[in-house]
């Protein structure tokens, strides 16, 4: 049996550091998984935990957002938006610590301040003192101490455009998540590449996951990234899609299960995802009108055109309801961590394969 020279497979010595998790995607979605994986990443006290964390967490988060507070300081200062990685960051951190609250603090009012979130301001501020948006977010993610890392999916300040089936073509993500015709494809303006932590994070992990989040706003962007889609698809890790709950009003409308993987598919241009982790929890029925009054349905789990993609499905019960349809952080964290044990199991075994191999 051949092994790839590209395989990095764990020294013995490796295979009982703590297990290494890649989250890639954006908005709340990305935000529930890291929240849920973060009670597994503290160094343990107890008698029973002696040996440290049980999770590395990086998470590589889109950077297309143009709306609300990001938005406005994107334009006026030149920034990457700041949000999601905001978001992320707290998801990471103590949840009652101060500081975590602070960076979520938002101005009700004043002149040039309201609708901003301390956190973006803190963010846009510390760019440029050290003149590169991915130190600060390092120096930030130091400041709150928050259980992992946090990477901007590319350095350079790029927005998404979309190709839609009336033949027009939007930019911007605001605009895009508001278009009446359906998204045919989107694209970065901009040729960009990852930084290099990126994909050394996505070499050395043991599972990847996309998702859950928005698929043409959240997820795709991230892919669109030079060298990100191949870093994946090379790494030796457990690849897995969290699909979406409900149809995303004016972006997903009518989108099945598998049409979500194909669209995913056609903008990495290589066939990534292991698994596909769907909800197999009815949606409660006071939930459903609420979602019908705004054209939205819970999106369909078409199994035989998932397998028909090459994807094993993962059934679970994932929903928390609340104001909205949401993923329980508990429970997509739980897969995430069962799927990245097999994929220490398969990393694992590389050495004792290439020994038969000889």
């Amino acid at each position: 049996m051949a092994i790839e020279k590209s395989a990095a497979p764990l020294m013995p010595e490796q295979r009982d550091t703590p297990l290494r998790v890649v989250a890639i995607g954006g908005g709340t979605g990305l935000s529930a998984l890291l929240h849920g994986l973060k009670p597994y990443s503290y160094l343990r006290t107890g008698a029973a935990y002696t040996r440290g964390p049980l999770v590395d967490i990086a998470a590589v988060v889109t950077v297309t957002d143009d709306g609300g507070s990001s938005g406005r300081l994107r334009r006026e200062f030149k920034v990457l938006p700041p949000g999601d990685i905001r978001n992320c960051m707290v998801a990471l951190s103590e949840d009652e610590a101060l500081l975590s609250r602070l960076f979520q603090y938002r101005f009700a009012s004043g002149r040039g301040l309201r609708g901003h979130s301390f956190g973006n301001l803190f963010l846009t501020a510390l760019s440029h003192i050290t003149g590169d948006f991915a130190q600060a977010v390092r120096v930030s993610s130091e400041v709150l101490a928050i259980a992992g890392r946090i990477y901007p999916s590319t350095a350079a300040n790029v927005a998404l455009e979309a190709q839609l089936e009336d033949g027009t073509t939007v930019r911007g993500e605001t605009r895009i998540s508001r278009s009446r015709s359906r998204i045919r494809t989107v694209t970065l303006t901009e040729k960009c590449s990852p930084l290099p932590e990126t994909l050394e994070a996505i070499a050395a992990a043991d599972v990847i996951t996309l998702g859950p989040g928005s698929l043409f706003t959240s997820v795709v962007p991230n892919l669109l990234v030079d060298g990100i889609p191949e870093a994946i698809a090379k790494s030796r890790a457990v690849k897995a899609y969290f699909v979406n709950l409900m149809w995303q009003p004016r972006e997903t409308i009518g989108l099945t299960a598998a049409d979500h993987v194909a669209a995913i598919y056609e903008h990495a241009g290589v066939k990534l995802i292991d698994y596909a982790i769907v909800n197999t929890r009815p949606i409660s029925e006071e939930m459903l009108k609420k979602y019908a009054a705004q054209h939205a349905r819970p999106v369909e789990n078409d199994l035989e055109r998932l397998r028909e993609l090459g994807v094993t499905v993962i059934g679970r019960d994932l929903l928390q309801e609340g104001e909205k349809v949401r993923h329980s952080p508990e429970a997509v964290a739980a897969v995430a961590l069962e799927l990245a044990r097999e994929g220490r199991r398969r990393r694992t075994a590389l050495p004792q394969i290439a020994a038969e191999a000889i």
